[in-house]
């Protein structure tokens, strides 16, 4: 599993990349996590507001930082 967390490095960006870790951790699940911070690379998926994070090509949240019960129920 490839999740990627998109953003320049804000506090909600940090935040957001913090959640995915808890949420892979406590799932247990194998993954690949990758900080985005190109805002060329972060468009050419269709992403204009960050924080985001796409799992596996997917975008799943835009313009926030998701909840780890979020996260967890994405990477199910």
């Amino acid at each position: 599993m490839e999740i990627k967390v998109c953003g320049p490095g804000c506090a909600s960006c940090e935040q957001a990349q913090k959640v995915v870790e808890a949420a892979v951790a406590a799932k247990g699940v194998e993954a690949t996590i990758t900080k985005v911070t190109d805002f060329q690379e972060i468009a050419k998926m269709g992403i204009f507001s960050t924080p985001a994070v796409v799992i596996d090509g997917d975008v799943k949240c835009v313009g926030r930082p998701p909840q780890q019960a979020e996260v967890e129920e994405w990477i199910s």
